[in-house]
């Protein structure tokens, strides 16, 4: 490895230095205790990706209230107060490890395959999701239409979502990331197709924007300065791989909206990061926050070589993250560094038939806990 090579050079934003460009993305794992309390297992978990080298570590998501926003079980919240202190030994495992760790907060809406706390689904209009639910997340069958949601719970979701962003960092985090993408509810009033309310928060791009840059001016403001606030950002979703937004106009303003109302970055994500984020040539999705976003831009998806993470880096992103590259290789910043061969992902091995953590994914010597303890 040369000395200049991009992936480990350093990175600071202003409360959090990174030592190396490459980050763990956020992934479901369905390993919480069923009131949402992390454990010891998740602890090791997150402990292995920062020893194995990667710069920062994105957990997975994350419910923030005990209503509308679980999106399946097993699913880890930061609601409560016990939720809150069962996170402190996952922070202080990857703390020890010397890296930096944001909680990824995520409000289901229509999506949920999950919820012990609500029946029903809310969204920003009533209309169905597309697909099915999956097996892998303890889903089965088509999702529920949900209720539209009233102008005024808008508010009640941004004040939890500030809550939760508290709790997180009393729990020990570096800072959060706002889960916008993959068809949840903050990218379900970014789409479309989802969202054709009729108020301020429907319509064009800057008023389908409005909600998520109302959250995160909202968290941002309620946090110090040096405490991360980062959003996820997405056209397609877990219901709809090929999904896309009207055009480049439209995530220009996006991603505009969002920087501006305060994101330390925009972590966007794609089947490919490299691809084209509309039709068959023009800018990637991480291109177009990097040219219109003033803030720092996170590239994810399909990056797992060596030279593709090089790649997204040379096109504008800031930093990258893996998913399931990191599965197979939690150690990936390491051996890339190293010039070490790289395992290729089996899912078999690790998410079938279910998401939850595996003890084939716990360090040699780590204790086995139940995800029920």
């Amino acid at each position: 490895m040369s000395e200049s090579d991009a992936l480990f050079e350093a990175y600071e934003f202003e409360g959090v230095s990174l030592d190396n460009r490459v980050g763990l993305a956020p992934m479901t794992r369905t390993s919480a205790t069923d009131d949402g309390r992390a454990t010891e297992r998740m602890a090791q978990y997150y402990a292995k990706f920062a020893r194995g080298g990667f710069g920062f570590l994105v957990s997975e998501g994350v419910y923030p209230d005990t209503e509308y926003s679980q999106g399946y079980l097993n699913q880890p919240g930061l609601a409560t107060e016990e939720q809150t202190e069962a996170w402190q030994q996952v922070t202080e495992a990857v703390h020890e490890e010397g890296k930096p760790i944001f909680a990824q907060l995520m409000h289901a809406g229509a999506i949920s395959q999950g919820n012990r706390y609500e029946d029903e689904t809310v969204a920003p209009s009533a209309i169905q999701p597309d697909g099915e639910k999956s097996e892998l997340y303890g889903g089965s069958g088509a999702f529920d239409t949900p209720r539209e949601l009233e102008l005024e719970e808008l508010g009640d979701i941004e004040a939890s979502f500030v809550d939760a962003a508290k709790n997180a960092k009393e729990a020990g985090f570096d800072g959060i990331e706002l889960h916008a993408a993959n068809g949840y509810l903050l990218n379900e009033f970014l789409a479309p197709d989802a969202n054709q309310r009729e108020d301020r928060y429907g319509g064009d791009a800057e008023n389908r924007a409005r909600f998520p840059a109302e959250v995160v001016e909202a968290v941002s403001a309620a946090l110090p300065d040096e405490f991360v606030v980062g959003i996820r950002v997405s056209q397609t979703k877990v219901n709809d791989e090929t999904y896309e937004w009207p055009g480049e106009e439209y995530a220009a303003t996006v991603f505009e909206e969002l920087a501006e109302a305060g994101a330390d970055y925009i972590h966007t994500t794609e089947g490919d990061a490299l691809a084209p984020a509309f039709g068959d040539d023009g800018p990637t999705f991480a291109e177009l926050a990097a040219e219109h976003a003033d803030t720092t831009v996170i590239a994810n998806g399909g990056l797992g070589d060596p030279e593709s993470a090089r790649a997204s880096l040379d096109d504008g992103a800031d930093l990258l993250t893996l998913g399931t590259s990191a599965l197979a290789n939690a150690d990936w910043p390491e051996r890339v560094r190293n010039g070490e061969e790289l395992d290729e992902f089996d899912p078999g091995a690790i998410l079938v038939p279910e998401a939850s953590i595996g003890d084939n994914e716990l360090p040699d010597d780590a204790v086995s806990t139940p995800a029920d303890d």
